[in-house]
This record gives C-alpha cells, structure tokens and sequence, in this order.
C-alpha cells in the first residue's frame, strides 16, 4: 500500500522543523560543530510515529570504529533532544498530536558507495 500524500507532507515538513532546529535551537555538544543532515523522515500511516534518518559527514581518514563511535554520540544526542524537538513540532504542525519520534543512521549513501565499487570492480 503506498504512502498517502498526508503522510508525505507531515514528513517533509517534519524534515524541515528538525533542520532548522538543527542550525538554530538544538544546543547539545554532541550534535554541535558537526555536519548532520536529515535525509528522510517516515510517518505512519496514522501519524503517531516518525523515523528521522540522519547523516554524519565524516573525514575521510575516520576508521570504521570512530565513525560508529560518532554514530552513537549523535544518536544518543537526538535521543536526549527528542522531548524538546517533539514540543516544537507540536507548536509548528497542524496535527492534533505530534508523532513519536525515532532517529536511525540513514546508511543508504554507504550502500549506494558500496555497490557502485562492486560494479567498477566487474569493470561495469
């Protein structure tokens, strides 16, 4: 079943709220002087509850320890803000309740890296 267009633009515009947030409002150190973005955000169907997927720029030279390390500090930041992001998606969006929220890594620009080097090693 797809996804109606409600749920869609609840998305979207929670997607914004939380970016703003991000530049504007969000003061947590493990969230500060970091290059996080939000690249999705899922709504069910009944509006209660919301997935945020996040990104994490990360140099280069990370190994894969620290980068799960930086991870894990971020993800325990948006935990920590999520009562305080959840207050002000409650004022700026037209919906009775706001949804629970949820924050995951969004590991798709990893995937897509992944099988890109896979077809360049079949000379594809």
């Amino acid at each position: 079943m797809s996804k109606g267009h409600r749920t869609e633009r609840v998305g979207e515009e929670i997607k914004k709220i939380i970016s703003d947030m991000l530049l504007k409002d969000i003061k947590d150190p493990r969230l500060e002087g970091r290059m996080i973005s939000i690249t999705a955000v899922e709504v069910s169907d009944d509006l209660g509850y919301a997935h945020a997927y996040i990104d994490i720029l990360t140099p280069q030279n990370t190994g894969e320890e620290e980068r799960r390390e930086i991870e894990k500090d971020v993800l325990d930041g948006f935990d920590s803000c999520s009562g305080h992001i959840r207050k002000e998606l409650s004022r700026k969006l037209r919906v009775r309740h706001a949804p629970e929220l949820s924050f995951r890594i969004d590991k798709s620009m990893e995937y897509g890296s992944h099988i890109d080097k896979m077809l360049k090693d079949l000379g594809l």
